[in-house]
Protein backbone atom coordinates (compact mmCIF):
# COMPACT_ATOMS: atom_id res chain seq x y z
CA UNK A 1 0.00 0.00 0.00
CA UNK A 2 1.40 3.51 -0.99
CA UNK A 3 1.87 6.48 1.07
CA UNK A 4 -0.89 8.33 -1.45
CA UNK A 5 -3.48 5.23 -0.58
CA UNK A 6 -2.86 5.78 3.31
CA UNK A 7 -3.94 9.35 2.93
CA UNK A 8 -6.43 8.68 0.66
CA UNK A 9 -8.10 6.32 3.42
CA UNK A 10 -7.21 8.98 6.31
CA UNK A 11 -9.05 11.38 4.23
CA UNK A 12 -12.55 9.47 4.04
CA UNK A 13 -12.20 8.27 7.60
CA UNK A 14 -12.30 12.10 8.75
CA UNK A 15 -14.73 13.18 6.25
CA UNK A 16 -17.33 10.00 6.56
CA UNK A 17 -16.75 8.67 10.05
CA UNK A 18 -15.83 11.85 12.10
CA UNK A 19 -17.92 13.94 9.79
CA UNK A 20 -15.13 16.76 9.73
CA UNK A 21 -15.89 20.05 7.70
CA UNK A 22 -15.10 20.26 3.87
CA UNK A 23 -13.05 22.86 4.51
CA UNK A 24 -11.03 21.17 7.00
CA UNK A 25 -10.60 18.03 4.90
CA UNK A 26 -9.33 20.38 2.07
CA UNK A 27 -6.91 21.35 4.80
CA UNK A 28 -5.86 17.90 5.48
CA UNK A 29 -5.35 17.14 2.08
CA UNK A 30 -3.04 20.00 1.37
CA UNK A 31 -1.29 19.52 4.55
CA UNK A 32 -0.48 15.70 3.98
CA UNK A 33 0.38 16.47 0.09
CA UNK A 34 3.13 18.65 1.30
CA UNK A 35 4.25 15.60 3.61
CA UNK A 36 3.59 12.74 1.31
CA UNK A 37 6.33 14.91 -1.33
CA UNK A 38 8.54 15.12 1.11
CA UNK A 39 8.92 11.37 1.83
CA UNK A 40 8.34 10.43 -1.46
CA UNK A 41 11.46 12.80 -2.10
CA UNK A 42 13.37 11.34 0.47
CA UNK A 43 12.48 7.56 -1.03
CA UNK A 44 10.08 6.54 1.08
CA UNK A 45 7.56 4.59 -0.11
CA UNK A 46 6.19 2.67 2.88
CA UNK A 47 4.55 4.21 5.94
CA UNK A 48 6.14 1.85 7.97
CA UNK A 49 9.69 2.97 7.00
CA UNK A 50 9.01 6.24 8.43
CA UNK A 51 10.55 6.40 12.02
CA UNK A 52 10.45 9.75 15.13
CA UNK A 53 13.98 10.92 12.72
CA UNK A 54 12.35 10.91 9.98
CA UNK A 55 9.30 13.25 11.12
CA UNK A 56 11.76 15.49 12.78
CA UNK A 57 14.00 16.02 9.59
CA UNK A 58 10.36 16.68 8.27
CA UNK A 59 9.93 19.16 10.93
CA UNK A 60 12.99 20.65 10.52
CA UNK A 61 12.49 21.23 6.45
CA UNK A 62 9.35 22.70 7.39
CA UNK A 63 10.99 25.25 9.83
CA UNK A 64 13.65 25.89 7.17
CA UNK A 65 12.83 25.95 3.87
CA UNK A 66 13.18 28.89 2.10
CA UNK A 67 10.43 28.65 -0.93
CA UNK A 68 7.00 29.50 0.95
CA UNK A 69 8.08 29.68 4.08
CA UNK A 70 5.16 28.61 6.99
CA UNK A 71 4.57 31.24 9.91
CA UNK A 72 4.42 29.18 13.10
CA UNK A 73 0.71 28.94 13.33
CA UNK A 74 0.74 26.81 9.58
CA UNK A 75 3.76 24.81 11.04
CA UNK A 76 2.07 23.97 14.03
CA UNK A 77 -0.95 23.06 12.40
CA UNK A 78 0.75 20.74 9.66
CA UNK A 79 2.22 19.28 12.30
CA UNK A 80 -0.72 18.45 13.86
CA UNK A 81 -2.06 16.91 10.82
CA UNK A 82 0.87 14.13 10.32
CA UNK A 83 0.29 13.17 14.04
CA UNK A 84 -3.23 12.83 13.24
CA UNK A 85 -2.58 10.55 10.19
CA UNK A 86 0.40 8.69 11.90
CA UNK A 87 -2.50 8.04 14.93
CA UNK A 88 -4.78 7.09 12.68
CA UNK A 89 -2.24 4.28 10.98
CA UNK A 90 -1.54 2.88 14.32
CA UNK A 91 -5.28 2.61 14.99
CA UNK A 92 -5.51 0.69 11.68
CA UNK A 93 -3.08 -1.61 11.96
CA UNK A 94 -0.84 -0.15 9.41
CA UNK A 95 1.75 0.56 11.47
CA UNK A 96 3.43 -1.10 14.77
CA UNK A 97 4.87 2.23 16.35
CA UNK A 98 3.22 5.47 16.34
CA UNK A 99 6.28 7.49 15.22
CA UNK A 100 4.93 10.64 15.07
CA UNK A 101 3.62 10.54 19.12
CA UNK A 102 6.17 12.69 20.09
CA UNK A 103 6.15 14.82 17.10
CA UNK A 104 5.33 18.48 19.17
CA UNK A 105 4.58 21.86 17.11
CA UNK A 106 6.52 24.88 18.26
CA UNK A 107 5.23 26.86 20.87
CA UNK A 108 3.39 29.28 19.49
CA UNK A 109 3.68 33.08 21.19
CA UNK A 110 -0.16 33.87 22.38
CA UNK A 111 -1.61 36.68 20.30
CA UNK A 112 -4.77 38.59 22.05
CA UNK A 113 -7.61 38.92 19.53
CA UNK A 114 -8.04 41.86 17.96
CA UNK A 115 -11.73 44.21 18.91
CA UNK A 116 -12.55 47.10 18.44
CA UNK A 117 -14.42 49.64 21.14
CA UNK A 118 -18.27 49.43 22.02
CA UNK A 119 -18.28 53.48 20.45
CA UNK A 120 -16.28 51.78 17.04
CA UNK A 121 -18.88 49.05 16.98
CA UNK A 122 -22.17 51.71 16.78
CA UNK A 123 -20.32 53.78 14.46
CA UNK A 124 -20.04 50.87 12.17
CA UNK A 125 -23.80 49.64 12.74
CA UNK A 126 -24.57 53.41 12.51
CA UNK A 127 -23.06 53.63 9.37
CA UNK A 128 -25.49 50.83 7.80
CA UNK A 129 -28.44 52.96 8.40
CA UNK A 130 -31.23 53.11 5.57
CA UNK A 131 -34.18 52.36 3.99
CA UNK A 132 -33.10 50.62 0.65
CA UNK A 133 -32.87 46.90 0.52
CA UNK A 134 -29.08 46.47 0.87
CA UNK A 135 -29.21 48.97 3.98
CA UNK A 136 -31.74 46.67 5.52
CA UNK A 137 -29.67 43.83 4.49
CA UNK A 138 -26.33 45.01 6.07
CA UNK A 139 -27.87 46.32 9.22
CA UNK A 140 -29.62 43.16 10.21
CA UNK A 141 -26.59 41.16 8.84
CA UNK A 142 -23.95 43.12 11.37
CA UNK A 143 -26.28 43.64 14.18
CA UNK A 144 -27.01 39.61 14.12
CA UNK A 145 -23.17 38.99 14.10
CA UNK A 146 -22.30 41.37 16.73
CA UNK A 147 -25.47 40.31 19.09
CA UNK A 148 -24.48 36.68 18.92
CA UNK A 149 -20.71 36.35 18.29
CA UNK A 150 -21.20 33.73 14.98
CA UNK A 151 -18.41 33.40 12.87
CA UNK A 152 -18.82 34.29 9.23
CA UNK A 153 -19.44 30.95 7.75
CA UNK A 154 -22.17 30.63 10.60
CA UNK A 155 -24.01 33.90 9.30
CA UNK A 156 -23.84 33.37 5.84
CA UNK A 157 -24.92 29.32 6.48
CA UNK A 158 -28.03 30.08 8.56
CA UNK A 159 -31.66 29.60 6.73
CA UNK A 160 -34.90 32.07 7.63
CA UNK A 161 -35.88 29.37 9.44
CA UNK A 162 -32.70 29.65 12.48
CA UNK A 163 -34.34 32.16 13.34
CA UNK A 164 -36.57 31.06 16.26
CA UNK A 165 -39.62 33.70 17.63
CA UNK A 166 -37.40 36.09 16.63
CA UNK A 167 -35.59 35.52 19.74
CA UNK A 168 -33.68 33.65 19.65
CA UNK A 169 -30.99 32.14 16.63
CA UNK A 170 -29.65 28.51 15.58
CA UNK A 171 -25.79 28.96 14.93
CA UNK A 172 -24.32 26.02 12.66
CA UNK A 173 -20.82 25.81 13.69
CA UNK A 174 -17.63 23.61 13.25
CA UNK A 175 -17.88 19.83 13.02
CA UNK A 176 -22.12 20.87 12.35
CA UNK A 177 -22.42 21.80 15.98
CA UNK A 178 -25.59 23.68 17.03
CA UNK A 179 -26.07 26.45 19.68
CA UNK A 180 -28.97 28.33 20.16
CA UNK A 181 -27.80 32.13 21.07
CA UNK A 182 -30.09 34.77 22.49
CA UNK A 183 -30.86 38.08 19.86
CA UNK A 184 -30.64 41.72 21.51
CA UNK A 185 -33.24 44.21 21.13
CA UNK A 186 -31.49 45.78 18.32
CA UNK A 187 -30.99 42.87 16.23
CA UNK A 188 -34.11 41.91 16.46
CA UNK A 189 -35.61 44.75 15.56
CA UNK A 190 -32.77 45.20 12.39
CA UNK A 191 -33.43 41.14 11.82
CA UNK A 192 -37.68 41.89 11.53
CA UNK A 193 -37.38 44.86 9.51
CA UNK A 194 -34.92 43.12 6.96
CA UNK A 195 -37.42 40.08 6.41
CA UNK A 196 -40.20 42.17 6.11
CA UNK A 197 -39.12 45.12 3.58
CA UNK A 198 -36.08 44.06 2.09
CA UNK A 199 -36.01 39.77 1.96
CA UNK A 200 -39.10 38.98 -0.09
CA UNK A 201 -37.69 41.82 -2.92
CA UNK A 202 -34.18 40.20 -3.08
CA UNK A 203 -36.18 36.73 -3.23
CA UNK A 204 -38.16 37.37 -6.38
CA UNK A 205 -34.57 37.84 -8.17
CA UNK A 206 -33.60 34.16 -7.85
CA UNK A 207 -34.25 31.16 -7.43
CA UNK A 208 -36.46 30.02 -4.40
CA UNK A 209 -33.72 29.46 -1.58
CA UNK A 210 -34.42 28.89 2.40
CA UNK A 211 -31.50 31.65 2.87
CA UNK A 212 -31.52 33.91 5.88
CA UNK A 213 -29.35 36.32 4.27
CA UNK A 214 -29.58 37.05 0.56
CA UNK A 215 -27.33 38.76 -2.47
CA UNK A 216 -28.52 41.55 -5.20
CA UNK A 217 -29.62 38.56 -7.22
CA UNK A 218 -31.36 36.15 -4.85
CA UNK A 219 -28.83 33.53 -3.60
CA UNK A 220 -27.00 32.93 -0.41
CA UNK A 221 -24.58 35.53 0.27
CA UNK A 222 -21.14 34.65 0.07
CA UNK A 223 -18.67 35.25 2.54
CA UNK A 224 -16.65 37.73 0.77
CA UNK A 225 -19.95 39.53 0.56
CA UNK A 226 -19.68 40.24 4.04
CA UNK A 227 -16.11 41.05 3.90
CA UNK A 228 -17.15 43.88 1.09
CA UNK A 229 -20.46 45.07 3.58
CA UNK A 230 -18.46 45.38 6.44
CA UNK A 231 -15.29 47.26 4.55
CA UNK A 232 -17.85 49.73 2.63
CA UNK A 233 -19.73 50.32 6.18
CA UNK A 234 -16.17 50.56 7.99
CA UNK A 235 -15.31 53.15 5.18
CA UNK A 236 -18.56 55.57 5.87
CA UNK A 237 -17.46 55.43 9.80
CA UNK A 238 -14.49 56.75 8.99
CA UNK A 239 -12.94 53.88 10.81
CA UNK A 240 -9.29 51.94 9.33
CA UNK A 241 -11.23 49.42 6.91
CA UNK A 242 -8.08 47.73 6.53
CA UNK A 243 -8.03 46.43 9.96
CA UNK A 244 -11.80 45.42 10.33
CA UNK A 245 -13.55 41.50 9.22
CA UNK A 246 -15.80 39.59 9.85
CA UNK A 247 -13.98 38.19 13.10
CA UNK A 248 -13.63 41.33 14.11
CA UNK A 249 -17.28 41.75 15.32
CA UNK A 250 -17.14 38.27 16.77
CA UNK A 251 -13.79 39.02 18.55
CA UNK A 252 -15.58 42.59 19.95
CA UNK A 253 -18.86 40.21 21.22
CA UNK A 254 -16.56 38.36 23.01
CA UNK A 255 -14.44 41.04 24.70
CA UNK A 256 -17.20 43.31 25.54
CA UNK A 257 -19.89 40.94 27.33
CA UNK A 258 -16.57 39.92 29.29
CA UNK A 259 -16.12 43.48 30.38
CA UNK A 260 -19.56 43.75 31.12
CA UNK A 261 -19.16 40.89 33.67
CA UNK A 262 -20.49 37.71 31.90
CA UNK A 263 -19.21 34.30 33.35
CA UNK A 264 -16.31 32.83 30.85
CA UNK A 265 -17.83 29.70 30.46
CA UNK A 266 -21.18 31.76 29.32
CA UNK A 267 -19.13 33.39 26.34
CA UNK A 268 -17.42 30.20 25.83
CA UNK A 269 -21.23 28.32 25.19
CA UNK A 270 -22.44 31.35 23.50
CA UNK A 271 -18.88 31.63 20.97
CA UNK A 272 -19.28 27.37 20.71
CA UNK A 273 -15.85 26.81 21.49
CA UNK A 274 -15.42 23.29 22.31
CA UNK A 275 -13.01 24.58 25.60
CA UNK A 276 -13.15 26.96 27.71
CA UNK A 277 -9.24 27.72 27.54
CA UNK A 278 -9.54 29.21 23.87
CA UNK A 279 -12.33 31.47 25.39
CA UNK A 280 -9.53 32.82 28.22
CA UNK A 281 -7.39 34.36 25.75
CA UNK A 282 -10.35 37.21 25.90
CA UNK A 283 -10.10 37.73 29.40
CA UNK A 284 -6.13 38.87 28.63
CA UNK A 285 -7.72 41.59 26.82
CA UNK A 286 -10.22 42.85 29.29
CA UNK A 287 -7.17 42.60 32.18
CA UNK A 288 -5.72 44.86 29.84
CA UNK A 289 -7.61 47.23 29.55
CA UNK A 290 -8.19 47.55 33.43
CA UNK A 291 -4.47 47.85 33.51
CA UNK A 292 -4.73 50.56 31.26
CA UNK A 293 -7.65 52.41 33.01
CA UNK A 294 -5.93 51.95 36.82
CA UNK A 295 -2.98 53.31 35.19
CA UNK A 296 -4.31 56.61 33.80
CA UNK A 297 -6.90 56.90 36.89
CA UNK A 298 -5.22 56.13 40.14
CA UNK A 299 -3.36 58.50 41.78
CA UNK A 300 -0.44 56.35 43.03
CA UNK A 301 -0.60 53.89 40.02
CA UNK A 302 2.51 55.67 37.82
Amino acid sequence: MTVAADVDAFLRHVAIERGLSANTVAAYRRDLGVYSGWLEAQGVSDVRLVTPATLSAFAVHLGTREESPLTASSLARMLSTVRGFHRFLLEEGRVDVDAARDLRPPKLPSRLPKAISVEQVSALLAATDGDDVAALRDKALLELMYATGARVSEAVGLNVDDVIDADVVRLTGKGSKQRIVPLGSYAREAVSAYLVRARPVLSAKGRATPALFLGMRGARLSRQNVWLIIRAAAERAQLDGEHLSPHTLRHSFATHLLAGGADVRVVQELLGHSSVATTQIYTLVTADTLRDVYTSSHPRAR
